[in-house]
């Protein structure tokens, strides 16, 4: 799943009258935002773009690791350990990078060309693939059952609409670990948008949202603590079902009594927020040789799922060779690879002239010169401003 943007445009020579105020710089000096659809990217914070890139080869390596779990203690400890704060981080990030959105049209369009857009074709996409790789083809083509990777999409776009209501409310955070809790009260939320995940979720991006800055805790605190919750990880695994990180069913739908699912909410936040500082803490600050990828977490989160359900169906999985500690580790620089790959200019530019621009340029009536760049990169990964 893990964003800088939209700083006015400033008026052309000609635009307006010598020592006439525009408009924009009317709304300006009042403290509010021009409502027009032009902007112009502002410079992005290397710190969230570095957080992004870090955090999707996690995603990756979960995804890898997934298969080899059986039989392996330790494999299965590594895989908690980062379910447990991989999507908290980009969740995090995403409200940390909503609290200026207020649904103005050019938001509400890189909304819809950066995030519906996308949730759509690949929702189809998953839908078609999973076909073949499940050998299921009569499994339904449905925008409402978000399916593998793409509820993040789903996620993404209803917590971002919420976001204004959110900073009207006077307590956030407990509010939003109320809905959570909740939610592991009530199975019969069902599949639609998969909403059991939006709702667990929530508390994270709630978090990101209220932060009066970038969450940088100590870094000397973030190595020892997370060398103890991998070993907390690794006793756990045999008393622990780890799938409440998944944050994706009710209490009831894992065995458990009801009444632990709020509880269970609190601990979980606890850990994963925990995990998540500590994550974070260890990122870099500045520019780094990874910044510019981080631009292109989107679709690299998307595609990467094509190449994991791919190596499950063909059975790449049964090589023997890759059950040992060196098959994991090769398999681990693998997928770091072609995730970094996936994360380049040339993929992202490919991915958004075939899915976005077609939409952009319908929105602004064919206009190239003056108009918004509305891109993925701008409504996931980027600050509506």
């Amino acid at each position: 799943m893990l964003r800088t943007e939209a700083a006015p445009v400033a008026p052309r020579t000609g635009d307006a009258p010598a020592r006439q105020p525009t408009a924009d710089a009317t709304e300006r000096r009042r403290g509010r935002r021009p409502a027009g659809l032009g902007r112009t990217p502002a410079p992005r914070d290397p710190f969230l773009d570095n957080a992004k890139y870090l955090g999707i080869l996690l995603v990756a390596a979960g995804h890898a690791w997934e298969p080899l779990r059986e039989g392996s203690r330790a494999v299965t400890a590594l895989y908690t350990l980062v379910y447990a704060f991989h999507m908290p981080v980009f969740a995090i990030i995403s409200g940390r990078l909503s609290r200026h959105f207020e649904a103005t049209p050019g938001q509400l369009a890189r909304l819809l060309t950066g995030v519906v857009v996308p949730y759509v074709v690949f929702e189809t996409a998953y839908s078609l693939f999973t076909r073949w790789s499940s050998e299921d083809p009569d499994r339904p083509i449905t925008l409402l059952d978000p399916l593998y990777l793409t509820w993040y999409l789903a996620a993404l776009f209803i917590w971002r609409l919420t976001s204004p209501a959110w900073r009207l409310v006077r307590h956030p955070l407990p509010c939003a670990l109320t809905i959570a809790a909740l939610a592991t009260l009530t199975p019969s939320l069902g599949d639609d948008l998969d909403l059991q995940r939006v709702l667990q979720f929530l508390p994270y991006f709630v978090l990101g949202l209220t932060l009066d800055d970038n969450p940088r805790p100590p870094r000397t605190l973030a190595a020892p603590l997370l060398i103890a919750a991998l070993a907390l990880s690794y006793w756990a695994v045999p008393h622990l079902d780890y799938a409440w990180f998944f944050h994706n069913t009710a209490a009831t739908d894992l065995g458990a009594p009801a009444w632990t699912g709020p509880l269970m909410t609190l601990a979980t936040f606890a850990c994963s927020a925990t995990l998540a500082a500590c994550f974070l803490s260890c990122v870099p600050r500045g520019r780094t040789w990874c910044t510019p990828l981080g631009t292109g977490t989107l679709y690299a989160y998307l595609l990467h799922g094509f190449l994991a359900q791919t190596a499950e169906h063909e059975g790449w999985y049964e090589s023997p060779w890759l059950h040992s500690p060196t098959g994991v580790a090769i398999l681990t620089l693998l997928t770091t690879a072609i995730t970094t790959t996936l994360c380049t200019p040339p993929v992202r530019h490919l991915c958004q002239a075939l899915l976005e621009t077609p939409l952009r340029r319908a929105l602004t009536g064919g206009e190239s010169s003056g108009s918004p760049r509305w891109t993925a990169t701008d409504a996931t990964n980027s600050d509506p401003r």
